[in-house]
């Protein structure tokens, strides 16, 4: 099956997964998506046979808004995600977290995205309008379903990539994990 079908398909079948999804539609957001673990915790799961997902630390909303820049409206939508859907939030605007790594800005989500630290993780979903999913990967999907976590060279950070390893423990929790 096509991977980014069967992601769909997972993501669909996770009701969880769908209600943080159109908890984060009802924000309104411009340019937004659910990444990180959200989506590639699901497909480590579903490869490695589990028959529970993970439980996520956090649901990360990603959006790309110039026109409000502030961590505060942040700080806002999640308390309003929160009253919603009574699980831990991270909101973060892209539009001003080029900041934190001293980079030029970036262009939208996806451009934000592609310096994530694992290629793996820089893979989002958004639901549409039309109650169709969306997934943004400027990476593509295919190293998803390698079994592998791969260091993002564009992130230009081996140092942090090598410490999230060792302290999230993925090869541990998905002993079929290689470091690529």
């Amino acid at each position: 099956m096509d991977p980014r079908q069967q992601i769909i398909d997972w993501l669909r079948q996770d009701s969880e997964r769908m209600q943080a999804l159109c908890a984060a539609r009802r924000l309104g957001l411009h340019d937004w998506c659910l990444g990180a673990g959200f989506v590639r915790n699901l497909v480590w799961d579903r490869l490695h046979g589990f028959t529970t997902s993970t439980p996520l630390n956090d649901i990360d909303v990603i959006h790309f808004d110039p026109r409000h820049y502030d961590a505060e409206r942040d700080q806002m939508l999640e308390s309003r995600l929160l009253e919603w859907l009574p699980q831990p939030w991270s909101v973060k605007n892209q539009a001003r977290m080029h900041l934190r790594s001293n980079r030029a800005p970036y262009r939208n989500s996806e451009d934000a995205i592609s310096y994530w630290t694992e290629i793996e993780t820089a893979v989002g979903a958004r639901l549409q309008a039309d109650d169709s999913i969306q997934l943004v990967a400027p990476f593509g999907l295919q190293a998803l379903f390698n079994h592998t976590i791969t260091f993002n060279p564009k992130s230009n950070n081996l140092a942090a990539f090598e410490q999230r390893v060792a302290e999230k423990r993925w090869l541990e929790h998905w002993p079929k994990l290689k470091q690529g």
